[in-house]
């Protein structure tokens, strides 16, 4: 017998069918998410491009229907929502108003597509004149405790449009215990929620200030948001939500953070849940727009390191494109 000092790992790259067979992580159309902005408008069929995520657009109500009933025929299983009011207040009181915008998307869509696990995000950043994610005292700190009570309410509106599951992204400290209460006393404890909980005050989010119209009018949101050198305290933050009754954490933005998942898949049992955000989402467009990158190659790679760092789902604007890719 021949005697071989060396590991041939060749022998299982030599053709697709071999690397198929041993290939270790893959992406499924039931593990993407695809966001949607949905803009209140008397056009129902209203697109506006989103100049920073070329091929992303805000979508009127039916523009939006339109959207996902092709997305659904590609193999889509659920979406999430964001929602662009037709005016602001000081409270953002269009984000629980029972015929706001989201409450509308989501009992259209619910219509439409039942099978569909329609997703909401929970916050008041796009519903405020001043852009932040919760109510400001009169020097201009946004206010923990108060604002728990509206994004209960919130919480509450979309699960009585047909919310599948609800996902808090504020960052508020109490938040999930709020909802869970205010879900449960409704007759909604069957709606799980899904826990922005590890989401770091990043500079990747550029490009979604611009799709949701929420930057803030002044300041930051780096007091309630987590501070990016920081990982023992994403435990903390990912542990508290759990035990207030998240069923899901999340980990915002994906790339950067994978470390991060990665703590949070060997930490806990819970599923997990990455954000590809729109900075994420930009920067492959450009790079492929130029001709820099293989486009549909760096969306499945880079989603492909999102999984294999321990995410469960995955929620990107790629996944539309992603299941083009599966489906061929």
């Amino acid at each position: 017998m021949t005697h071989f000092d060396f590991h041939r790992g060749r022998r299982l790259r030599r053709t697709e069918t071999i690397r198929e067979l041993v290939r270790e992580t893959e992406i499924r159309p039931a593990d993407l998410i695809m966001p949607y902005f949905v803009v209140e408008t008397e056009d129902s069929h209203y697109r506006k491009p989103i100049g920073s995520m070329p091929g992303q657009a805000q979508l009127g109500l039916a523009a939006l229907y339109e959207e996902t009933a092709k997305a659904v025929d590609l193999g889509l299983r659920a979406v999430l929502l964001f929602g662009l009011p037709g005016s602001k207040d000081e409270a953002g009181s269009g984000a629980y108003a029972q015929g706001g915008i989201v409450q509308r998307a989501v009992s259209g869509l619910k219509k439409r597509f039942p099978q569909l696990c329609v997703v909401t995000d929970v916050c008041l950043c796009e519903y405020t004149s001043h852009g932040h994610c919760g109510l400001l005292s009169p020097s201009g700190e946004v206010q923990n405790d108060p604002t728990l009570a509206l994004l209960a309410q919130t919480a509450v509106s979309h699960a009585q449009a047909g919310a599948d599951l609800i996902a808090p992204s504020d960052m508020m400290d109490g938040r999930v215990a709020a909802i869970r209460e205010a879900l449960d006393d409704s007759g909604f404890e069957n709606i799980p929620v899904m826990s922005y909980a590890v989401k770091y005050a990043s500079c990747f989010y550029g490009p979604f200030r611009e799709a949701a119209e929420s930057a803030p009018k002044s300041g930051d949101r780096k007091a309630y948001q987590m501070d990016p050198p920081n990982v023992r305290e994403a435990l903390r933050e990912a542990a508290a939500d759990i035990a207030e009754g998240a069923d899901i954490i999340m980990v915002k933005p994906g790339m950067p953070y994978q470390d991060v998942i990665r703590l949070m898949r060997d930490t806990f049992d819970a599923p997990i849940a990455a954000y590809q955000v729109s900075g994420e989402y930009a920067m492959i467009k450009a790079a492929s727009g130029h001709g820099w990158l293989d486009h549909d190659r760096a969306v499945m790679e880079s989603l492909i390191g999102l999984k294999r760092a321990g995410a469960d789902l995955l929620l990107t604007y790629f996944a539309v494109d992603a299941l083009r890719v599966l489906g061929r």
